[in-house]
Formats: structure tokens, C-alpha cells, sequence
């Protein structure tokens, strides 16, 4: 048997001798994030057109959290096995797999006819995000083996998921402009071929020849869970949090995830390797990294229907006017390893949750007579806060786990992500529709409208500006104008619970996170773990034994 300093020293130079150039892995690191900018971008570019598709598809609020959600869920639910399957089948294949479904989604999405079909469509949309989300990431942290080049690297990626996620209105803003508001998906088809082809000549493959068998029971078990606990929180504001419907939702995704805890604990195979939470850095870095999305999706969710029903603005200008929170974040994000370098994850990331949870707490001082200025201020705390976040967890969730891994550690992180974004749509929108629903009732009880109108008018913000122009004169006037308050009481209200949840994040933090990495590469083998790896360059492929 070679001694293990020997196989070590064997390891690095059959690794050396097949990993890419600096050149070409600039060129590999361009197309994944290429990738990830459209797959977060698609996540927000919705937020602007939804005024738009209550006009055109006549969807009520519930449906509109299900346009945003549908996608997420299925996302989060799936991107486990998708890690596995990466690791299983080649991350390579998977991406590639992945790309040509999601640019299906998005052709028939932006054919759709009904909120129905949009929400099939962008289900299926989901799954093509799965496959690619958590391969873009073990591919990264393949290509660049070198702490520093890899935690420089995440940062890029890390910005680039940001920048999506940011700039989503303002692309959409622009294409709603232009065009019609299905050319919001119908832009991801191009981009997706012209990645697709870049990276079938570029990307490499890797995967873990010892990796086990597929989990589709834990798949099954975590897509229920999170479907039915979303539905719950979706639905509640128009069934009633009180009804028989929603408890059983609710209690039935309680006993679905804790049976899919308990299956994962037994099975030979589980699909999310429940040991990685032994470490605090990865538990509390992936906590970290759901409540900031929880924060950015939720807020963006609301603050697009602020600037365009209470402010006037339109799609475009909506989207131009939350770019500050884009540009900081992408600055922040990139510039964040560097802090981390000086002060530690812990403060970095604590410091951003604390900025968080001051955006939000300035956006819930919103009354019907304030600006653009007036929250401005809240905007670049909220993009800051996020920047100083996303990268140093990300980085902290990578490297606590052994690099064979590294595509269920991917997925458990993308999961965290999405996960994080779906609750924060789902609980921030509940929440303002339920306040929202409540103060438009005692306003419209006794109003001589059809009952389709008054319908409308308890759906969204939106509706009820559409009755109020139908109906006209003093009263349609009064209508708008309450209808305007109860949506600002009801988004500040929404607002005061983010900043509370972001203020707990922040002591969650500070207490919990360590100092220092308690990465489970010692344990596991971390090192050993790269004589495992396979890597497919320039055609061929290279076992390290």
C-alpha cells in the first residue's frame, strides 16, 4: 500500500497536471456565473410585471405569490437530489441537463394564458434551476481547489447571485416597457443556448465515483413539506388562519419534514447529510443565508408594488429606482472576503444582519405622504446588509464540507437560499394580505359594486385601483386613496415583523458563529477526499487513486 504522504504528494501533482488554467478558469467562472445571474434574476424580474399580469391575467394576490413561489418551491425542493445527482452522474451533464429544461419553462411561460398555466410553467421552470443551481457551485469549488482563489471566486459568484436577484426589476422594468410581459421569461431562452454551448467546450466534469445511490423518498418527503407548509402560509390570508384547510396543511408539513429528519437519520443514503449540521459554521452560516433571502425576496416582493401603486412610478422607473440595492450589494459582496480577512466571519456577517434589520425597521416609518428619498436611505442599508451576508456564509457552508461533497454541500446551500426567498414572499405577502384584506373589508362593506369588483378589491392593491377608476368621481377617489393606506399599514406592518426576525438573526449570529472554521474536513478526510475526484479536461479523464 503507498504510504499516505506519498499518495498525498501523487494527489496534488495528478491534480496539478489536470486542473485548468488561470486563463480558462476565468472563462469557466464567467459562463457559471453567467448561469446563476439568469436563474436569481429570474427569481426578482417577475416582481415588476405582477401589476401588470393582475391586468392581464387577472390574478388575485394569492395567485401572484404562487407565480413568484411555484418557482422557488419546486427549486428548493429539488435541489438536493439535484446535488446528488451532480455528484452521482457528473456536474457537467447535470448543468447541462438543466439549462435546456429551464429554457423550455421559460418559452412556456411566457406563452401562458392564465395564472394557472404561468404557475405550471415556472413549476417547471424550477426544475431546470435545480439541476443547474448546485452544479454552478461544485464546479467552482472544483475548478478553484485554493482556499484563497476559491473564497475569491464565491465572492464573484456570491455578487453575481446578488446582482441577479437586484437588477430583476430593472431588466423587467425594461422589457414590460418594450414589449409584453411574457418576454420577462422569454429572454432566458437565448441566454441559455449561448451558455449551454459555451460550457459543453469549457466547463469540466467532475463527480464522486463513490457516491451513493439516488434518495428519492427523502426528495419526495422534502418536496411535500415544503409545498404544503408554503401553501398554508399562502392561502391563510384569504381561507382564514383558523380554517380546517390551512391547520391541516400547516401540521401536515410539520409531520412531513420531521418524518423526512427522521428518514434521512436511518437511510443508508440519505439525500441531505444531516452530520454537516454537527458543525456550527455550516448550520449557522445556512441559517444565515435562508432569513437574508428571506429579507431580500420578501422585501422586493413588497417594495415593487409600493413604488408602483402608492408612488405611481412605472415598471421601468420601479426597476431603475431599486438599482441601489443592486450596485452596493455587488460592490459589498465582492469586496466582503477582504473584511472577512480582517475582522472575521462572525462580525462581517453579524454587521449585515444588523443592517438588515435597520433597513427594514426605517421602511416600517413609511406613511401615504412619503418619497422615493424617504426610503432610499432603507434601500442601501437593505443591499449592504445583504452584501456583507451572502458571501461569507456561502463560503463558511463550502468550506465545512469535504470536497467529494461538494455537491450536496452546493444543494444544501442553494436550498437554504431558496428556501429562505419562498418564506419570505410567502410569510411577508401573507402577512400584508391578511392586514391588507382585514381593513379593505369594514371599507367596502356596504359599497354598491359587483360582487366581481368587490372581489378585486379584496385581492390586491391592485384590483381595488382598478375598481376605484371603474367606479369614478369622489367615491372611486376615496376608494384609491384608502385602499393606498391599508396597503401602507399593512406593508409597515409586514416590514416591523422582517426587522424584528432580522434583529433575533443578528444575536443568532454573534452568539453561535465561530471564530474560527470547525470545517468537518479533518473528520471526513477532507484532503484524502480530492484523491476521489474525477476530472474530465480537454476529453479525457483522470482517476486520482
Amino acid at each position: 500500500m503507498i504510504d499516505h504522504s506519498i499518495r498525498q504528494t501523487l494527489a496534488a501533482r495528478s491534480e496539478a497536471s489536470t486542473a485548468p488554467s488561470q486563463h480558462r478558469r476565468s472563462v469557466i467562472l464567467g459562463v457559471l456565473c453567467l448561469t446563476v445571474l439568469i436563474i436569481n434574476l429570474d427569481g426578482t424580474i417577475l416582481n415588476v410585471a405582477l401589476p401588470t399580469i393582475v391586468t392581464s391575467l387577472h390574478a388575485t394576490s394569492s395567485q401572484l405569490q404562487w407565480v413568484v413561489d411555484s418557482y422557488t418551491i419546486v427549486l428548493a425542493g429539488l435541489l438536493l437530489i439535484a446535488g446528488s445527482l451532480g455528484d452521482r452522474l457528473g456536474r457537467k451533464r447535470v448543468f447541462l441537463g438543466g439549462l435546456v429544461l429551464f429554457a423550455a419553462g421559460s418559452g412556456a411561460s411566457a406563452f401562458s394564458h392564465s395564472p394557472d398555466q404561468l404557475i405550471a410553467a415556472r413549476s417547471f421552470m424550477g426544475v431546470g434551476a435545480a439541476l443547474i443551481m448546485p452544479s454552478t457551485l461544485s464546479i467552482l469549488t472544483n475548478v478553484y481547489t485554493k482556499p484563497t482563489d476559491r473564497a475569491r471566486a464565491i465572492g464573484l459568484w456570491s455578487g453575481t447571485s446578488g446582482l441577479g436577484l437586484a437588477i430583476g426589476p430593472v431588466v423587467g422594468g425594461w422589457l414590460l416597457t418594450h414589449f409584453w410581459w411574457g418576454s420577462v421569461f422569454l429572454m432566458n431562452v437565448p441566454i441559455a443556448l449561448v451558455t449551454w454551448i459555451a460550457a459543453l467546450f469549457v466547463v469540466p466534469d467532475s463527480h464522486n465515483p463513490a457516491a451513493k445511490p439516488i434518495d428519492p423518498v427523502g426528495a419526495g418527503l422534502s418536496l411535500a413539506g415544503v409545498t404544503l407548509l408554503l401553501w398554508g402560509i399562502i392561502e391563510a390570508p384569504t381561507m382564514g388562519w383558523s380554517s380546517v384547510s390551512i391547520l391541516v396543511a400547516l401540521a401536515g408539513a410539520l409531520a412531513v419534514i420531521g418524518l423526512f429528519a427522521l428518514w434521512e437519520t436511518h437511510t443508508s443514503h440519505p439525500m441531505l447529510e444531516l452530520s454537516f449540521f454537527e458543525s456550527r459554521r455550516f448550520s449557522v452560516a445556512s441559517t444565515g443565508l435562508g432569513l437574508v433571502l428571506f429579507a431580500l425576496s420578501g422585501g422586493l416582493f413588497l417594495l415593487t408594488q409600493y413604488l408602483q401603486f402608492c408612488l405611481g412610478y412605472s415598471a421601468f422607473r420601479t426597476g431603475l429606482l431599486i438599482a441601489p440595492i443592486a450596485a452596493v450589494l455587488v460592490v459589498v459582496a465582492s469586496l466582503s472576503s477582504l473584511l472577512v480577512r480582517s475582522l472575521g466571519t462572525k462580525i462581517v456577517v453579524a454587521t449585515g444582519m444588523g443592517l438588515i434589520a435597520l433597513g427594514f425597521a426605517l421602511l416600517a416609518t413609511v406613511t401615504t405622504h412619503s418619497t422615493y428619498l424617504d426610503v432610499l436611505p432603507a434601500f442601501f442599508l437593505l443591499g449592504i446588509g445583504s452584501g456583507l451576508t451572502v458571501a461569507p456564509c456561502t463560503e463558511s457552508v463550502m468550506g465545512s464540507v469535504p470536497m467529494e461533497l461538494a455537491g450536496v454541500g452546493s444543494a444544501t446551500n442553494s436550498t437554504a437560499l431558496q428556501i429562505g426567498g419562498a418564506l419570505g414572499v410567502a410569510v411577508l405577502g401573507s402577512l400584508l394580505n391578511t392586514r391588507y384584506r382585514d381593513d379593505m373589508l369594514s371599507l367596502l362593506t356596504g359599497l354598491a359594486a359587483p360582487p366581481s369588483s368587490l372581489h378585486s378589491a379584496m385581492g390586491s392593491l391592485g384590483g381595488a385601483l382598478n375598481v376605484a377608476g371603474h367606479i369614478g368621481g369622489a367615491i372611486g377617489a376615496h376608494l384609491a386613496r384608502s385602499a393606498r393606506q391599508s396597503f401602507i399599514d399593512a406593508m409597515t406592518f409586514a416590514v416591523t415583523v422582517a426587522s424584528v426576525l432580522s434583529g433575533v438573526a443578528t444575536v443568532f449570529v454573534l452568539a453561535l458563529l465561530p471564530a474560527k472554521s470547525d470545517y468537518l474536513g479533518p473528520k471526513r478526510g477532507r484532503r484524502d477526499a480530492v484523491h476521489d475526484v474525477t476530472m474530465e479536461t480537454s476529453g479525457q479523464s483522470r482517476s486520482i487513486e
